[in-house]
C-alpha cells in the first residue's frame, strides 16, 4: 500500500476518533499493518519477478532476481586473484622449507591469500543476493518495480504483510486511559466479520493526540484522546484500512465490589 493511501487512512482515522464511540465502552478504530519491504543490496535491473500482488508466500520462496553481470565479473576476478595468491603462498612455503625464502615472505604470502579468499567469499555472497527470497511468511501487498525496470539500492521491490503484523488502532479518552493495561483482551466487531473476535492491547501512547499545547482545564481534559494499538487473535479476518469497533470489558469499569 502506498504512503499516500496510508496518509488517507490516518485522516479517516482522525475523523472516526473525533466522532467518539457508540457508547462508553466502545471506540471506533481501523486496521493497519507493519509491512516488510524487500529490496536488493545493490542497484540493478529487475530480471524476473516470481510473485504477484495478493500471492501468499512462505519464508525462503523466491521473489525476484536482479541482473548480476557486474557481480559475475567481480567473482571471476576474485577467483583469479585467489588462484594467483595460492600459488604465491605455496612457493613461499617451499622456499621457507628449503631455507631459501624468509619467514616474512611466507607470512606476507599467507596474508595475501587470506585477503583474496575473503574478497572471493564477499563476491560470492553479493552474487547470491541478486536472487532475493522472502524473509517472512505472508502475503504480497504491493510490487513497486517490474522486470526491465532499474531499482536503486535500498528501494523496496516487494512489500509483504506477515499475519502477525496486523494491528488495530483506536483512541480512548483521557479518563479511560489509566484503566487500560498492556496485554489486556478487548472485543472487536466489524461489518461481515465473525462473532466474538478479540485482540490484545500491545501499545498505549504516552502523549495525547489532536490537542493544542496549552494548560488544560478540567473541561478540556475530557477532550484528550490517546492512541491504543491491539493485535488481533485472528489477523486473517481483517484487511488494512477496514473500520472496526473496539469494546472494552464492561465489568472492569462499572462493577464495584459488594
Amino acid at each position: 500500500m502506498s504512503a499516500k493511501r496510508y496518509a488517507g487512512l490516518a485522516v479517516a482515522a482522525f475523523m472516526l476518533a473525533a466522532c467518539g464511540g457508540t457508547d462508553d465502552l466502545t471506540y471506533q478504530g481501523w486496521v493497519e499493518a507493519d509491512l516488510v519491504f524487500v529490496s536488493p543490496d545493490e542497484p540493478g535491473r529487475i530480471e524476473t519477478l516470481s510473485v504477484r500482488e495478493g500471492n501468499a508466500v512462505t519464508a525462503g520462496v523466491a521473489l525476484f532476481t536482479v541482473d548480476d553481470d557486474l557481480q559475475q565479473a567481480d567473482l571471476r576476478q576474485n577467483q583469479a586473484t585467489v588462484t594467483n595468491a595460492r600459488q604465491a603462498y605455496e612457493r613461499a612455503q617451499v622456499l621457507l622449507k628449503t631455507n631459501v625464502g624468509t619467514q616474512k615472505a611466507f607470512e606476507d604470502a599467507e596474508a595475501a591469500l587470506r585477503t583474496a579468499e575473503a574478497r572471493l567469499n564477499s563476491s560470492q555472497t553479493r552474487l547470491a543476493r541478486r536472487r532475493v527470497a522472502s524473509p517472512v511468511t505472508g502475503t504480497v501487498q504491493q510490487i513497486y518495480f517490474r522486470p526491465g525496470e532499474m531499482v536503486p539500492a535500498g528501494r523496496p521491490v516487494v512489500a509483504l504483510l506477515p499475519p502477525a503484523n496486523i494491528k488495530l488502532r483506536f483512541f480512548v479518552p483521557e479518563a479511560i486511559l489509566p484503566k487500560i493495561a498492556l496485554d489486556e483482551s478487548v472485543g472487536v466487531t466489524c461489518d461481515g466479520c465473525p462473532a466474538e473476535l478479540t485482540a490484545r492491547v500491545s501499545f498505549i501512547a504516552r502523549s495525547a493526540e489532536f490537542t493544542p499545547p496549552v494548560i488544560y482545564s478540567l473541561e478540556e481534559r475530557t477532550k484528550l484522546v490517546f492512541l491504543v494499538e491491539a493485535r488481533p487473535q485472528r489477523p486473517d479476518v481483517f484487511r488494512v484500512g477496514q473500520p472496526v469497533s473496539i469494546s472494552l470489558p464492561a465489568p472492569r469499569y462499572f462493577l464495584s465490589p459488594v
